[in-house]
């Protein structure tokens, strides 16, 4: 079996899901065309952060509408994936130390469906999503990432759903990128191309840039989970590197071939 790539994926503002035809939509469309289907998917969103570390465990989570304020179309938006109670406990038992549990109500939020509904749209890989523990340092979320290695040798794609620049207080009705915003985005491309995993760790060392771009944790963190699975020499590929709002980034990784 190949080893299959890693990816970090942008995923903005939920209403991108609504629209096929959005470029972000179509790269992920081709992303998923340049590798063989995964077995299974195992995704790292930034929309369940939180205290410990679970699993979703059920063979049919359904889908959480983790967000207000939309029109009632995102509601209605259907991703029926099927999980896998089989990689669910594979991950439990690589993060064994980590005190990783099965969570069997848990169901798939929008930081997983609104980017599988374009990179696999017919909905029938298994998918199981890894929780952030808020409790934990950059380093650590990093060094628990690299425990996920041999899934790739698996058939399993590992997936980080987030932003690298996320600040929704800053949105303004231009859509035109803070100067902040695009210095800190060429700032983590950077690392990225060149593996300098310590400055994507400590992205506070850029400063005001990073202050403002990652007001938050959470959206940031996948891509440490997708960054951490890179061998060296593995190929890189940075796609989507747009903006969608004048503070969301639509940057997206892909690690390995």
């Amino acid at each position: 079996m190949s080893k299959l790539p890693a990816l970090f994926l942008g995923h903005g503002s939920p209403m991108t899901v609504l629209n096929a035809a959005s470029p972000f939509n179509q790269g992920f469309a081709r992303i998923a065309r340049s590798f063989a289907k995964p077995q299974a998917i195992l995704m790292i969103s930034a929309h369940w952060y939180g205290n410990g570390l679970q699993i979703t465990a059920a063979a049919r989570p359904g889908l959480i509408y983790d967000f207000y304020g939309f029109p009632s179309a995102l509601s209605q938006v259907q991703y029926p994936a099927p999980g896998s109670p089989e990689l669910a406990a594979e991950v439990c038992r690589l993060l064994h130390a980590e005190g990783a549990t099965p969570n069997p109500t848990r169901g798939f939020d929008h930081g997983m469906w609104t980017v599988l509904k374009h990179l696999y749209p017919e909905a029938g890989i298994p998918v199981v999503q890894l929780s952030l523990d808020r409790r934990l340092s950059s380093a650590q979320h990093f060094e628990l990432a690299k425990k996920l290695k041999p899934l790739r040798e698996q058939g399993v794609l590992i997936i980080g759903s987030g932003g690298i620049v996320h600040n929704l207080r800053a949105l303004r009705r231009e859509h035109t990128a803070y100067d902040w915003a695009q210095q800190f985005r060429m700032q983590i491309n950077a690392a990225l191309l060149s593996a300098d995993h310590k400055a994507l760790i400590d992205y506070p060392r850029f400063g005001q840039a990073a202050a403002l771009s990652v007001p938050t944790p959470e959206h940031y963190l996948p891509l440490l989970y997708a960054a951490a699975q890179r061998e060296e020499g593995e190929p890189i590929e940075i796609f989507n590197d747009h903006f969608a709002e004048s503070a969301l980034s639509m940057t997206s990784v892909k690690i390995g071939s």
